[in-house]
């Protein structure tokens, strides 16, 4: 019998799952009385009409709602595993209803977006993206020397705008290299912020006060374009923007007319569009750094995320408690 559904495509499957993780879940299965069957991505669910005794459902991108209907072919589905982050988009009432488990492998890809944005803000700093684009122009070198200053990240004030998984992640990174962290976040507490050693603020002294501005900010109804016009125009001439969260988070046209002043530079992961046009305005800018939406997508961020669907399984066919359970409360606050 099946005992676990694995319902992601196959390029991402070898990207998630090695030996290891593989064995760990067939090993799992068999606690569980079955074994695992491997599905082309979430939507092969609505092609078959019941897994009667599937106890355990592995997800990925792309997943369709968990609804009632979809539920009543899983009827002894107690866990649902997700390789990715947000669990938002198909975690409905209905999951909750029935008792079913979730969890998620986001902790997988806090390390890579945060290297990503770490390497952003570097670039920012040391002014990349304007000597590139210079050069890849033609620009004459005495031109393209002539950038505007640059800095070091070590004792340079940069702000950090949400202290997730990611913006910890972010946060270490930032001071061991000796930075001046700043976080606006209105869940972290005294006592978190003296741990990760930053400075709380509110947003809007954040924004004044850094050369770079690295938002860690989940898409809620309440954060959409968080930044906007008013706020862009709080940060200083020089000053840094770096989104590798969502594009939600940013008023993209206003953040649009702020990078044809020259004022601001900026390096982004995520846009409203996606994939970005060709002749979108943001591509021929030379104070702006792109990237195509890739930052969790490393080799070994995929296996961590692998890993940790592995071993939640594998707690799960246990008994054991789960490290990763997403509660009513993480909703709120999930991206």
């Amino acid at each position: 019998m099946t005992a676990v559904l694995v319902a992601v495509p196959p390029d991402l499957r070898a990207a998630f799952f090695d030996a290891a993780a593989e064995a760990g879940l067939r090993a799992a299965a068999a606690a569980l009385g079955g074994h695992v069957a491997w599905l082309d991505g979430g939507a092969a669910l609505l092609d078959a009409t019941r897994w009667p005794q599937a106890r355990v459902l592995v997800t990925t991108w792309g997943q369709p709602p968990l609804d009632a209907d979809l539920l009543d072919r899983l009827p002894a589905l107690g866990l649902v595993a997700h390789t990715g982050a947000t669990v938002r988009p198909f975690r409905t009432p209905a999951v909750a209803a029935r008792g079913i488990a979730v969890t998620q492998a986001g902790q997988g890809m806090a390390r890579s977006v945060a290297e990503v944005a770490l390497t952003f803000t570097l670039a920012l700093l040391h002014r990349v993206p304007r000597s590139d684009h210079a050069l890849h122009a033609g620009t004459p070198w005495a031109a393209a020397e002539a950038a505007p200053p640059r800095h070091e990240v070590l004792g340079t004030t940069i702000g950090v705008v949400g202290a997730s998984r990611t913006g910890r992640a972010n946060i270490a990174l930032l001071r061991a290299l000796g930075a001046h962290v700043l976080v606006s976040d209105p869940y972290l507490t005294t006592e978190d912020a003296a741990t990760l050693g930053v400075e709380p603020v509110a947003l809007d002294d954040l924004l004044r006060r850094s050369r770079v501005v690295v938002l860690h900010a989940p898409s809620l109804p309440g954060t959409h374009h968080l930044i906007d016009a008013r706020r862009l125009a709080l940060l200083p001439d020089g000053a840094g923007l770096v989104n590798t969260a969502r594009s939600w988070l940013v008023d993209e046209a206003a953040l649009l007319a702020e990078l044809r002043t020259g004022r601001i530079d900026a390096a982004l992961d995520v846009f409203d569009e996606e994939p970005l046009p060709g002749d979108h305005p943001l591509r021929g800018l030379p104070n702006v750094l792109l990237t195509p939406h890739h930052a969790a997508g490393t080799v070994e961020g995929r296996l961590r995320q692998g890993g940790i669907v592995a071993d939640e399984v594998a707690r799960y066919a246990r008994g054991d408690a789960l490290r990763h359970a997403v509660t009513d409360e993480d909703l709120e606050r999930m991206a």
